[in-house]
């Protein structure tokens, strides 16, 4: 009777557990749906970072090998070092988010253009500051890093500069690129398929369920994930300054694309655009405010 009652009590815990893990996948997804909010900030404030981190840095490369060569003992050895049920489960939580959002968001890029564009854009530029706030002293170098990124930004955003199409293997390197990005932290990885032109393409492909670019997305996100994971870790440890500068420069030289599809769709100024750039402003400040309180509770 003990033993069925301790049993009980572990399936219970492991349900909390597990609709924990759900419902903070839920906030990730309505996060990194948003061009300029990062879900693994959302990760951190909800006290899931290190554990996703954890669980992304046991993926191994060398686990394909062993697939490709049919070992599967030694494959399902690799899956019980990753913690695989908490990745599903808050993968699950993901994607319900981007499926529930994504029309949303479709619907007000489509008749709210101005105000929405502008939101993103406070949104953009409120976590480029947050994000160049982590370089204590940039230096000349720092600098530099800044300033190619920001041309290099500015240059890839330019109208007509960037536009690749919507081919399968050109969503398959835009999950590869995005993956990569929000590895990184503080950097969005909608707003990296916003900049190469995907964006929209993506939340329509989502909302109607097409398969084929949807897993696509997801292969190429997995392969950037098994190849880039262990460099931009090598990178942020040993180049961390440059590494910064430069993403910041990035995100700031691309809000030229924000602004852009803002004018197209309607008059800055006179269409509410101010108000919302500043609403974007707030938010991500909101974000950071609820980030920067869990990390002095923490500690």
């Amino acid at each position: 009777m003990h033993i069925i009652h301790h049993e009980i009590m572990n399936m219970r815990r492991g349900i909390r557990e597990n609709a924990g893990t759900y419902l903070r996948g839920l906030m990730m997804g309505a996060c990194d749906i948003i061009p300029g909010v990062s879900g693994g900030t959302i990760a951190l404030i909800t006290g899931i970072y290190e554990r996703l981190i954890g669980a992304i840095g046991a993926i191994d490369p060398g686990s394909l090998k062993h697939v490709l060569h049919g070992d599967l003992d030694a494959f399902r050895v690799d899956l019980e070092k990753i913690d695989l049920l908490f990745l599903v489960v808050l993968l699950a939580g993901i994607a319900t988010s981007f499926l529930a959002m994504s029309g949303v968001i479709l619907d007000l890029l489509r008749y709210h253009g101005v105000e929405t564009y502008s939101f993103f854009l406070g949104l953009i530029i409120a976590s480029a500051v947050v994000l160049f706030r982590e370089i204590r002293s940039p230096g000349v170098a720092g600098l530099a890093f800044f300033l190619t990124g920001t041309v290099v930004g500015f240059l890839l955003a330019s109208p007509g500069h960037l536009d690749p199409g919507h081919s399968l293997p050109v969503i398959f390197l835009t999950g590869m690129v995005a993956i990569c990005a929000m590895i990184l932290p503080g950097i969005s990885g909608a707003y990296i398929t916003l900049v190469l032109n995907q964006y929209e393409f993506l939340l329509a492909a989502i909302g109607s369920i097409s398969l084929p670019e949807i897993f696509t997305f997801i292969l190429g996100g997995l392969t950037g994930l098994l190849l880039f994971t262990k460099a931009l870790k090598y990178l942020l440890k040993n180049h961390h300054t440059m590494m910064i500068a430069f993403l910041t420069g990035l995100m700031l030289g691309a809000t030229r694309m924000l602004y852009d599809k803002a004018a197209v769709s309607g008059d800055v100024l006179f269409d509410g655009g101010p108000f919302f750039f500043i609403a974007g402003i707030i938010a991500m400040g909101l974000v950071e405010y609820a980030k920067r309180r869990y990390e002095n509770v923490s500690a």
